[in-house]
């Protein structure tokens, strides 16, 4: 009496980019949603100005974008990623780590002492015993 109760799903396609590795992702989701659709004429004009969550008819229309919008977002994961177990990038090169299991890097140098690296070592000569 009060209204159309709309009950429904829909299937959208997603596309996206992995949160650990940045590599493309491509997923379908399906959502189901309800939603009712007042009468126009039903509600008064004082809980009109009060209440803007409601659904309502325009006419013998259904203006369905908002709700298939929300449904959606809704069903969007956090933080995507493109297997459950994706390493990420190196955080020194930026190299996919599942490309290269094995990637490493030499232990870093203690900025304190990086001037003397480039030291060249003395050699060894024999001293004066004077």
């Amino acid at each position: 009496m009060e209204g159309v109760l709309l009950t429904g799903s829909a299937q959208a396609g997603l596309a996206g980019e992995c949160v650990r590795c940045l590599e493309p992702i491509e997923d379908e989701t399906e959502v189901r949603f309800q939603e009712l659709f007042v009468y126009d004429d039903t509600r008064d004009s004082e809980q009109n100005s009060e209440d803007d969550e409601v659904s309502m008819l325009q006419g013998d229309l259904l203006d369905l974008e908002p709700l298939l919008r929300d449904a959606v977002v809704l069903a969007l994961p956090f933080q995507p990623v493109c297997q459950d177990d994706c390493p990420g990038l190196c955080t020194e090169c930026g190299a996919r780590l599942a490309d290269d299991p094995d990637h490493s890097h030499e232990a870093a140098i203690d900025p304190r002492w990086a001037k003397l690296a480039h030291l060249e070592p003395e050699q060894d000569s024999p001293r004066d015993p004077d």
